[in-house]
């Protein structure tokens, strides 16, 4: 059975929308009618759309901090967890962690990120992104 000639048909009938919304039924919706409510996302979709965004964030990282490809790979998972969890405009706003981790002063990075607002909302993740700043280990 060709799918392509019923995406088409679902493509007319429900719209694609790639931002949630509600639909007609007041279901939280996304994609061709994808009801988030009562269908949630698999584990596979779970992985397969942070691998997206995680390639989005690298390039964007190279685009703004080409140094960032320098540090151990710790480190580099560290800052890209940051980075998903914040974006990577406000990551930018982290200027004196980026500019300790640049210049290889890890404990003052690790120190600095604590003090941000972003550490006492997140607790137990800005603890261990902070740690493996400092030691450059995280496992």
């Amino acid at each position: 059975m060709d799918l392509e000639i019923l995406f088409d048909q679902l493509k007319d009938f429900e719209g694609l929308e790639l931002k949630p919304y509600r639909c007609t039924s007041d279901k939280l919706t996304i994609g061709l009618g994808r009801n988030l409510e009562d269908n949630g996302i698999t584990e596979e979709e779970a992985y397969y759309l942070a691998t997206n965004d995680l390639d989005n964030l690298m390039d964007e990282l190279d685009q703004n901090i080409p140094w960032w490809d320098d540090l151990n790979d710790p480190r580099k998972r560290a800052l890209l967890n940051l980075a998903y969890n914040v974006g990577t405009p406000t990551l930018m706003k982290f200027k004196k962690t980026l500019e300790h981790l640049k210049n290889g002063f890890y404990t003052e990075a690790s120190e600095e990120v604590l003090r941000s607002r972003w550490a006492d909302q997140v607790g137990r993740r800005a603890t261990f992104i902070s740690e493996v700043f400092k030691t450059g280990v995280d496992d």
